[in-house]
Order: C-alpha cells, then sequence, then structure tokens
C-alpha cells in the first residue's frame, strides 16, 4: 500500500484508542436531491450529540465543557506533562461520550494531578466555564473534581457483576434512586403475556423515584431532551422535502412524530413502515435504539447513522437474505424453536455518509434492526454491513505485525492472508441478516426474561448462526464463498480472538463485562472445553508464546452447531437460570497468567487495541438566494478540531 493512503486511514493514536478516517465512495455520482437528503440528515444526527453524553452520566456535558474550556485557553505551556494528560483524558472523554470507557464502562484515570486541574480552572476566564446559576467557580470545582479524581465513586458505567444491584452500583443516567428490583417490578407490571404486540416498555425515558414514587421521564420535545429533540425535527423536515419517495417521506413523518409525542405505539409504526423502504437508495437510523449501555437491556441509548446503498456489494447480502427460509429450515435447533416462514429479511451493503451518538467514533460494522421481537417476528428485519468502515478497518491494519504476533504457523496465516476478508465480511452478513432475525419465542415467553444476561445470548445467537453456516456447501454453491477451504480463515479468526487477543481490551485484574466480548469468549471457551476429548481446538505453548491450534474444523462446526441450538433454547424458553449458568461459567472470568502475556506481547506492537472514526465534513453550496446548488465532502478535519467544532456547533443541552 502507498504511504499516502495508509496516511488518510490512520488519523492518530493514543491511549487505547486509534483514530481513523472513511472514504464515502460514490458520493460524488448522487442526485443533488441525494447529496441534499445526505446532508440534511447528516444535520439531524449531528444535533443529537449531547444526548448521549447526558446519557452516559449525569455530569458529562458538564465536565465536558469544563474541560474544553481550560483545553482551549489554557496560557501555560502546552508542552507539560499535565497539560499532555488533561489532553488525552479530554480526547477520551470525546471518544466515549463520557468519563467511562466506551468499551469496559471503567471510569478513566486522569494523568494529571488535581492541583493542575484545579489551577487551569482557576486561571480560566469565569464566562467560558459552566457554572450553573449562583454557582463559584470554587463549587464547580468542588462538584466535579470528586467524581473526576475519586475511584470509588461512579466506578462503572454499567455493572454487570452477577449478585450486585446492577442500577445503584452503575453510574449511567437512566434511573435515578430506583433499586434493580424496583425497575424489574416496575416494568414488569406494564406487560401483558397476551399482548402480541408489546411496545418496548422504558425504552425512552429515564426512571426516578420522586417523593418516594417512581415515575418515567420521557426524551421527547416537551420533556427532557427537547432542546436538542427541537433541532433533530428541523433537519428531519428538511429532510421530508428531498425524499426519494412517499414511503421515506412518510418514514420521516413518523419518526418526527414519535419524537413530538415520546409515544412507544408510533415508534413502532415508524419501524414498520423503515422496514418497508427497501427502494430507497439513501437510508438512515435516528434515534433511541440499542440498550446495551442499560444494564437491564432496557433504556436505549441516543445514535444515527446516515447512509446509501453500495449497489455492486450489496448482491452478496441479497442473495443471503433471499434465502433465508433454506437457512432457518436447515438449522441445527429444535424444530419447535424455528420459524415457520421467515419473513421480511432485507439486507444490503452501505456506505456510512456520517456516524452520531453510539454510532461515533466507535460504531459498529453491522446492523440489524428493528429490535422489537414482535416486529422481527410479523414484519422482519432489515440488515446492513457497514462496507466503507470495514474497508477503512483492513486497509489501516496492513502489515501492523498483529498476525504474525498471534498466529500459530504460516499455514493459519496463508489461510488469513487469502480469505479473511471476505470470510469476515460473510460472517457479518450471516449474523446480521440472519441470526438475529432466526428463531422465536415460544407463546408467553417475555422478551425480557433473560434479564442482564439477555444481549449476550442474543450476540452469541447471531455468531454462532453464522459461524454454523460459513462452512456450509450451501455458501459455495451460491457464489458467496470461493471455496469449501474458505471457512476456515474465519473459524481461526474467531477462536484466536475469543480465546486470546480480545484480552488486550481488558485491563489486568478485570473480568469480561461488555456483551460481544462475553458471547466471543462464551462461544471460544465452551468450544474449547467440550471438544477437548477429541482435540478438536487447543492452546499450545510455542517459543513462551500461547497460540490456538484448531486440529478438527469439521468438529468445530459441529459444536457450534450444538451450542447454538441450545443457545436458541434458552432464548425461546426464556430460561433465565440456564442463560446465567452458561455466561457466568465461560464468559466473565479471565485467566490472569495468560492475560498478562497477552497484553506483554500486545503491547510491544504498539497498537491500539480500539479503533474509531472522524467524519467527513459536508458543506452546502448556496446560490445567492441561499438554494443550495450542490454538497461538497471535505476529509481534511482533525480529531480534536472536529470535536471542539461539534461542541460549539451542536451543543443543544
Amino acid at each position: 500500500m502507498k504511504t499516502s493512503e495508509t496516511n488518510f486511514y490512520s488519523v492518530e493514536q493514543f491511549a487505547d484508542l486509534q483514530i481513523l478516517r472513511y472514504r464515502v465512495n460514490g458520493f460524488e455520482s448522487l442526485s443533488l436531491n441525494q447529496k441534499k437528503l445526505i446532508y440534511y440528515l447528516s444535520e439531524a444526527a449531528l444535533n443529537g450529540r449531547d444526548i448521549l453524553f447526558d446519557q452516559n452520566g449525569k455530569l458529562n456535558l458538564k465536565i465536558r465543557r469544563m474541560l474544553e474550556a481550560v483545553y482551549v485557553n489554557y496560557d501555560g505551556d502546552r508542552t507539560d506533562a499535565e497539560f499532555l494528560a488533561l489532553e488525552v483524558y479530554l480526547k477520551r472523554i470525546w471518544f466515549s461520550s463520557g468519563i467511562h470507557h466506551h468499551y469496559s464502562t471503567d471510569k478513566f484515570i486522569p494523568g494529571f494531578s488535581v492541583d493542575f486541574l484545579r489551577d487551569a480552572v482557576m486561571a480560566t476566564d469565569k464566562a467560558l466555564l459552566p457554572l450553573s446559576e449562583g454557582e463559584s467557580v470554587a463549587g464547580l470545582c468542588n462538584e466535579l473534581f470528586p467524581v473526576i479524581f475519586d475511584p470509588e465513586l461512579m466506578p462503572k458505567r454499567v455493572n454487570q457483576a452477577d449478585g450486585e444491584d446492577l442500577l445503584l452500583t452503575s453510574a449511567s443516567n437512566y434511573y435515578v434512586g430506583v433499586t434493580q428490583k424496583e425497575a424489574e417490578d416496575f416494568y414488569a407490571a406494564m406487560k401483558s403475556p397476551d399482548d402480541e404486540t408489546p411496545v418496548m416498555f422504558g425504552m425512552n425515558s429515564r426512571l426516578e423515584k420522586k417523593n418516594g414514587k417512581i415515575c418515567e421521564v420521557v426524551w421527547k420535545l416537551d420533556g427532557e431532551y427537547g432542546k436538542a429533540i427541537s433541532k433533530i425535527i428541523y433537519w428531519l423536515e428538511k429532510a421530508a422535502t428531498v425524499a426519494e419517495n412517499e414511503l421515506q417521506k412518510e418514514v420521516i413523518r413518523l419518526l418526527i412524530e414519535f419524537y413530538r409525542t415520546g409515544d412507544l405505539k408510533t415508534f413502532d409504526d415508524y419501524s414498520i413502515c423503515w422496514l418497508k423502504d427497501t427502494e430507497s437508495r439513501i437510508d438512515f437510523v435516528n434515534g433511541f435504539i440499542e440498550s446495551y449501555g442499560d444494564p437491564l437491556g432496557l433504556k436505549a441509548s441516543w445514535e444515527s447513522i446516515v447512509n446509501f446503498k453500495d449497489l455492486e456489494a450489496t448482491h452478496r447480502a441479497e442473495v443471503i437474505s433471499s434465502n433465508a427460509q433454506w437457512f432457518e429450515d436447515h438449522s441445527p435447533v429444535s424444530q419447535q424453536f424455528k420459524k415457520p416462514e421467515v419473513k421480511g429479511v432485507s439486507a444490503k451493503v452501505i456506505t456510512a455518509a456520517i456516524l452520531a451518538g453510539d454510532l461515533y467514533p466507535a460504531s459498529a460494522i453491522g446492523i440489524n434492526l428493528p429490535n422489537s421481537n414482535w416486529i422481527r417476528s410479523v414484519h422482519g428485519s432489515k440488515s446492513v454491513t457497514i462496507g466503507n468502515l470495514t474497508d477503512a478497518y483492513n486497509k489501516a491494519a496492513k502489515g501492523n505485525g498483529f498476525r504474525d504476533e498471534f498466529v500459530y504457523s504460516e499455514y493459519e496465516k496463508e489461510l488469513l492472508d487469502k480469505y479473511a476478508d471476505i470470510t469476515g465480511d460473510l460472517h457479518t452478513d450471516l449474523h446480521e441478516c440472519l441470526g438475529h432475525g432466526s428463531g422465536k419465542l415460544l407463546p408467553g415467553v417475555d422478551p425480557d426474561a433473560l434479564k442482564a444476561y439477555g444481549a449476550t445470548i442474543e450476540e452469541a445467537r447471531a455468531d454462532l448462526f453464522g459461524l454454523y453456516y460459513i462452512p456450509d456447501a450451501k455458501m459455495v454453491e451460491l457464489g458467496l464463498t470461493p471455496d469449501s477451504e474458505a471457512y476456515k480463515a474465519e473459524y481461526y479468526s474467531y477462536m484466536m480472538n475469543g480465546l486470546l487477543t480480545q484480552l488486550v481490551r481488558i485491563e489486568p485484574g478485570c473480568c469480561i463485562e461488555e456483551s460481544h466480548m462475553r458471547n466471543r469468549q462464551l462461544i471460544a471457551a465452551w468450544a474449547l472445553e467440550h471438544g477437548a476429548q477429541n482435540d478438536v481446538v487447543s492452546l499450545v505453548v510455542k517459543d513462551g508464546k500461547t497460540y490456538v491450534v484448531i486440529n478438527d474444523y469439521v468438529k468445530l462446526r459441529s459444536l457450534f452447531g450444538e451450542l447454538l441450538a441450545e443457545i436458541q433454547r434458552i432464548k425461546s424458553e426464556g430460561d433465565y437460570e440456564a442463560a446465567r449458568e452458561l455466561v457466568e461459567k465461560y464468559a466473565v472470568k479471565v485467566n490472569p497468567v495468560l492475560h498478562t502475556e497477552i497484553l506483554e506481547r500486545y503491547r510491544a506492537l504498539n497498537l491500539a487495541p480500539y479503533k474509531g472514526f472522524i467524519n467527513p465534513v459536508y458543506n452546502a453550496v448556496t446560490d445567492n438566494d441561499g438554494n443550495i446548488n450542490d454538497v461538497t465532502i471535505d476529509y481534511s478535519e482533525g480529531y480534536a478540531e472536529q470535536m471542539l467544532r461539534y461542541s460549539r456547533d451542536y451543543s443543544n443541552l
């Protein structure tokens, strides 16, 4: 790869983070109205930025603004070690939308002293600081410094430790003064086992106890987050004027109505309408979507992505989705848990145009929505693989030494070099297109029955569906894999990651808490143990270093099928105790000796375990009357430059 190309994708690295760029290939060839639609939807996306900061912690916005004021206006030595440590701390807050790590959810430890920050804040113009009415600068420090510096105060944004009250020990701003049992009882009382179309209760609200009474504070235009929502609505209304068709216009109308009213039935109507819009080239998500940030899996964090269909690459996803019934019929799960008729599975490869909220800077590479179980069952789901982000990851990683360090032998390296990109994409496609949409709940089973373990079980189910099918002869027959050997690249990569290399994301002495990481270790550790008698997979030490070796790829597939059948049973029956036992046994604990080894080997490579993106900048070119006659795209903005501009232009709360 040319150096200039490498430099385009890799922007900067600090702490455990690497910042990348992504290209929006094909944007210039879109029509003017399509460009305008992307521009308006991007503005709607960026105006929701502050919502996620507040959801992640009630003091995040105030801390961010105080530190930004210091950072921009500091007139001391900007090469001083303490100032540089403050700069890294602020960059981490920008990345994670708060003071807790975006992945581990542990609170950041400042590398600067209390005295340094106090002196810097006191030296900053008072008018630039986020002072509440009547608050002094000293009062601001007294309010925020304990949260920043005391490791015992708000130590985790999302606590998943078994046996603890997950709400009282989590710093996220979804519950105030409410215990876990009170919250579970509150929402259980809302549900009816006879309701075949239940809304996702609690999705768009904070649960608070006021004067001894528990109530919901709803996120809507005339409620919580109304100032940001009003800006989102303004740009959505602009977008409706250039919608590609009437159905897309109705999608936007229903989303605006939901933002105005907060009505969850309207959100379901919007989701169904959005599902039906498969013809538009431009698409978007904007709203309260994923519930990973809530330890109970109920409250949804705010996010947005604006995108357009990659027409050439979408063929792969369309082949998979058009054969959805075959895959469902031939899966290894019990017949009673299969869907007799798979409905409405649509899939495409997209080009991301803007990322926002809980998809920025760190983003998923595949998305399957909506999350409502009954809508997925009756109407289906829409699945996307984000092609240009995957491409950016791959190009930024070329030649970084990772495979040389962790892959066992030349045989596996050749497999990965030849097949890993295509099989990685295929696993994402199968996970999103089919895995999340497969199977069914038995009648009367509460969609939230698995509680805190629900997200891990759901991700494991989707991953296993993909792992089981990648080797299938049907994949070669459909032209999706080049040959019957290709799947081995994904199997090796997955087992290596699940057993070894994802540990670089865990701090020494900590357990695994993030749902996707738990899912991967659950699958890999379960397969390692259950295949031990036949030596299916082994951990081998060579020259003092531990490697994964797969001795029987065919039997490994059988193990994946066996686990998929059990995971689907747990999901379908709502078997909480079985979910708890599986997750706690295989997904949580880390071998400290192996962990130390992996961290040391990874540290020597000088790589960052987490990646995220800065967005391109869209500029509207207008005539003398203010009419947009073109939208241009600019990739030159830096990380801090972008974050400070967003704080200046899109700070609505």
